[in-house]
C-alpha cells in the first residue's frame, strides 16, 4: 500500500530552567524510563496550547466546560435583558432538555466558593454553539419561566435542536475528538495522538529560594522580606512526539481533503512553536525545537522514543548534539526494519550543522518542512 494514512511528527527541544507543567505539589512531573528519572509534560498540558493556537489560527474557538448554564444565562441576562433569574432558569432548561438519560445539573462551588449549578459532564463544542443555544432558549421564554417554577421542572426545549448545538463540531474539535457518551452520536474520534514529552537524560529537580519585598516596610525602614518561599525547577532536552491519523481527520470532516490539510498544517505549526504556560512568567522557558523531524508513512505511526531508553550522559557538548544523532540512527534503523517504502516521505529542519543523513530531506525554515510534509500526506501514491 502506498497512500498516506500518517503523519508523524517529532523534535527535539531544550527548555532551560523553568516548570512548564506542575504535578499535584506544584513540582515538575517526572517519569522513570530506562532506570532513570525525566522531566516529564504532560501530553494535556503541550495539547491544549496547540489546540488553542490552532483555534485562533483558523478562527474557529471550541470551548471546554462544564458552565453552559452559566455561559447561556450570561448572555441572555447581558444581551438580551432578561431579569437574571429568568436567565438562570433558562440556563437550567438547556441541561434538562437533553433527554431522559442525557446531561443532569449538579451543585458545585465556583472560585468564590459560592454555590452553582454546572452539568455532570464537561461540554466540549464550538464557541458559536453557546450563543445557538442561548438563541434557542431566548425563543421560549415564556415557556420557560412556566416549567421552572414548578417544583419539579423537566426540559422543555427541543431535545433534538439542543442535542445538535452539542453535538457540533469545529477543526480542533474534528483533531482531537470528543468523549460525550451522554448524547447519542456526539462521540468523536480523535485523529491525533500525543505523547508525554520526557528528557533525554537523567534530571533532578532544584530548588529556588525566593522573596518578596514589602515596599511599605522598607520604606519604613524595616528590614526584611514580605515573602519568602521555595519551589522546585528543572531543565532539560526533551523528545517531543504525536501522530495525526490522516483518513481519521478526513472522515470526521466528511471527506474534505482541503480542510484535513488546513489542520494538519496548523497543527503542525502549534506543535513546533507553542510552548505550556506553567510558570511562563518567572523563567520564560520560550524556546523552539532545534529539531524536527516530520514523516509520511502508509503502514501505522512509528515513535522514536525507544532511541532514548537509555540516558543521554551529558559531556562537553551537552545532550542536545548525541541526542540528534540518536534520533538520525534509529530512525534509520526501524525504517530499514519496518521497510523503507512504507515511509512515503521524511524531512527535517534543524538548528544543528551535522547533516542528519536517515531523516529525510532537510528543510531551512520549519514553513517549508510543513509544506512539503502536508503536500505529501494529500497526494495519493501508485
Amino acid at each position: 500500500m502506498t497512500e498516506p494514512r500518517f503523519l508523524d511528527l517529532h523534535a527535539l527541544q531544550t527548555l532551560p530552567f523553568s516548570n512548564p507543567n506542575r504535578d499535584e505539589e506544584g513540582n515538575p512531573k517526572t517519569v522513570v524510563y530506562g532506570g532513570a528519572e525525566r522531566t516529564r509534560i504532560s501530553s494535556q498540558s503541550w495539547k491544549r496550547r496547540i489546540r488553542l493556537d490552532v483555534e485562533t489560527k483558523l478562527g474557529d474557538p471550541a470551548v471546554r466546560t462544564r458552565r453552559v448554564v452559566h455561559g447561556v444565562a450570561e448572555r441572555l441576562h447581558q444581551h438580551h435583558d432578561w431579569p437574571l433569574e429568568e436567565a438562570e432558569a433558562a440556563g437550567r432548561q438547556i441541561a434538562r432538555s437533553t433527554g431522559s438519560k442525557g446531561i443532569s445539573l449538579e451543585k458545585s462551588k465556583d472560585e468564590k466558593n459560592e454555590e452553582i449549578l454546572t452539568t455532570s459532564v464537561m461540554l466540549f463544542l464550538p464557541e458559536a454553539g453557546l450563543d445557538e443555544l442561548t438563541a434557542l432558549a431566548a425563543g421560549h421564554r415564556e415557556q420557560i419561566v412556566a416549567e421552572e417554577a414548578k417544583k419539579s421542572p423537566k426540559g422543555i426545549l427541543p431535545a433534538g435542536e439542543v442535542a445538535a448545538v452539542l453535538s457540533a463540531r469545529n477543526g480542533t474539535i474534528n483533531l482531537f475528538g470528543r468523549m460525550l457518551a451522554e448524547l447519542p452520536g456526539a462521540n468523536v474520534d480523535g485523529a491525533v495522538q500525543m505523547a508525554h514529552a520526557f528528557t533525554v537524560h537523567e534530571t533532578t529537580p532544584e530548588f529556588d529560594f525566593f522573596s518578596a519585598v514589602d515596599d511599605i516596610e522598607q520604606r519604613a525602614g524595616i528590614p526584611g522580606s514580605g515573602h519568602i518561599a521555595t519551589a522546585l525547577f528543572t531543565a532539560g532536552t526533551f523528545y517531543r512526539y504525536a501522530n495525526i491519523d490522516l483518513d481519521g481527520l478526513v472522515r470526521n470532516l466528511g471527506g474534505d481533503t482541503r480542510a484535513a490539510a488546513e489542520l494538519v498544517t496548523a497543527f503542525a505549526s502549534a506543535f513546533i512553536r507553542t510552548v505550556p504556560t506553567g510558570k511562563d512568567r518567572p523563567t520564560a522557558p520560550m524556546t523552539v525545537p532545534d529539531l524536527v523531524h516530520l514523516a509520511v508513512r502508509s503502514d501505522r505511526p512509528v515513535s522514536l522514543a525507544a532511541a532514548f531508553e537509555r540516558p543521554i550522559r551529558a559531556l562537553d557538548d551537552g545532550h542536545l548534539t548525541e541526542a540528534a544523532e540518536r534520533l538520525d540512527a534509529y530512525a534509520g534503523r526501524l525504517s530499514r526494519l519496518l521497510g523503507a517504502d512504507r515511509r512515503l516521505w521524511a524531512g527535517h529542519a534543524q538548528t544543528l550543522d551535522a547533516p542528519r543523513v536517515d531523516l529525510g530531506d532537510q528543510a531551512e525554515a520549519f514553513d517549508d518542512l510543513i509544506q512539503a510534509a502536508v503536500a505529501r500526506a494529500f497526494t495519493s501514491g501508485s
